[in-house]
């Protein structure tokens, strides 16, 4: 555990907008990935980027300090001009060993979330971690982890009434689109199909709106989604020609760079003068500053939405006690099977050198005197030999074991 860290920058100290510009895109998350292992001593890693927060879990055992942070972001290459730097370094928040294990373990229970009690954040987590194990950023000692992550996770959800009527912020968001009394038939274009859209989606199509028109990158995703919702696909490319008109745009994409300009926003209006509404829950948000101010528009953003945030935390207060002593538990638990788990690899070298003394003993000492015996005393021989050897492996592997747990 005492590798264990966490460099996290959230929206408890860093304004959305600013935390927008540490998001890495897909397309260059290995890259520079790549570029923290090959410049530092990180053996494991994965990146968390969710819509209040940017976190890299890692293992290292260097004292991550305001050099090692300010060496990590430059090896990034993320482009920080020098006062976001010093922005970035004077809110990050660190974590070590037993801390890290704990702050992630929260995280992942939505206690450290905008909206407590939102299930989406674990989703998130095990989607990080999978496409940077996939990718060979993680191993065994990260693998431990996360199963442990989850297993605490799913106990919480279980166990506590944390998630009980579940405010997450799509359905904040929801909440604010149902207060502006939209008819049935408004005009929506969905710009992104990913985790966050299709959930807004689904509650709209649950409350009978349906006409939808859907834009992203990825044209199979796009179309996956419009078959849901009996909307149209298209190419995100297609929105610049796009003449049908709106009433409204839910955009959430991954782009580190605004998609909604001002001449976009304009052609997709098409000389309509009515108000819009607006949903950008992105981080960085998709539409740029200037299309609100310039616009007669209803912005709903995931900046807007944190006082209703708060009060959900107040409301749920008795519910973190309980998942706090279940994380507890599970930190101890863990400490356990940490323990054995060493143990197992310190000792995985004992069943291949049983093998060879087996080997040594049957084909080389003892090779005449066993050659001269008769083929049902061999058999009888072989097998006396390979029960030695199975006893001789897990013996000492459950003895060790047993101490340790005695021993804690």
């Amino acid at each position: 555990m005492e590798y264990l860290k966490v460099i996290a920058f959230t929206h408890h100290h860093i304004d959305l907008k600013s935390l927008g510009k540490l998001v890495i895109c897909d397309q260059s998350l290995d890259s520079r990935l790549k570029n923290i292992q090959t410049e530092l001593p990180v053996s494991e890693i994965f990146y968390i980027g969710t819509c209040n927060r940017v976190e890299f879990v890692f293992l290292t055992k260097e004292k991550t300090d305001k050099e090692f942070i300010t060496k990590f972001l430059t090896v990034l290459n993320m482009g920080l001009p020098p006062e976001f730097m010093e922005r970035f370094l004077d809110n990050v928040t660190v974590y070590e060993n037993e801390e890290a294990f704990n702050h992630l373990l929260r995280t992942s229970c939505s206690l450290e979330s905008l909206v407590v009690g939102e299930k989406e954040i674990l989703a998130q987590i095990r989607k990080a971690y999978e496409n940077c194990r996939n990718a060979g950023f993680t191993g065994d000692y990260m693998r431990m982890i996360m199963d442990r992550v989850v297993k605490t996770a799913k106990e919480v959800y279980t166990h506590t009434n944390i998630s009980k009527n579940p405010v997450s912020v799509v359905s904040l968001a929801y909440r604010k689109l149902k207060e502006l009394n939209m008819c049935g038939n408004s005009r929506i274009l969905i710009i992104g199909a990913g985790e966050t859209n299709q959930n807004i989606a689904k509650y709209l199509n649950k409350h009978k709106y349906s006409n939808f028109s859907i834009f992203n990158r990825t044209f199979s995703k796009a179309q996956s989604l419009a078959d849901e919702l009996n909307g149209k696909a298209y190419d995100l490319s297609a929105l610049e020609n796009f003449t049908e008109g709106f009433d409204v745009i839910i955009t959430c994409t991954g782009s580190t760079e605004a998609i909604i300009t001002e001449a976009l926003y304009a052609k997709l209006l098409n000389g309509d003068t009515g108000k819009k509404v607006i949903v950008d829950l992105a981080i960085p948000n998709d539409v740029i500053p200037a299309v609100i101010h310039n616009n007669l528009v209803h912005y709903i953003e995931v900046e807007s939405l944190k006082e209703v945030a708060r009060k959900n935390i107040q409301e749920r207060y008795s519910e973190l006690v309980h998942a706090e002593e279940i994380i507890s538990n599970n930190i101890t638990e863990f400490f356990t099977v940490l323990k054995q788990r060493r143990i197992e690899l310190a000792m995985q070298e004992v069943p291949r050198k049983i093998k060879e003394i087996k080997n040594t003993a049957l084909n080389g000492v003892f090779a005449d005197e066993i050659s001269q015996m008769d083929h049902a005393s061999r058999e009888v021989l072989e097998r006396v030999m390979n029960y030695m050897e199975k006893k001789y492996i897990s013996v000492p592997m459950i003895m060790a074991k047993e101490i340790l747990v005695n021993e804690s």
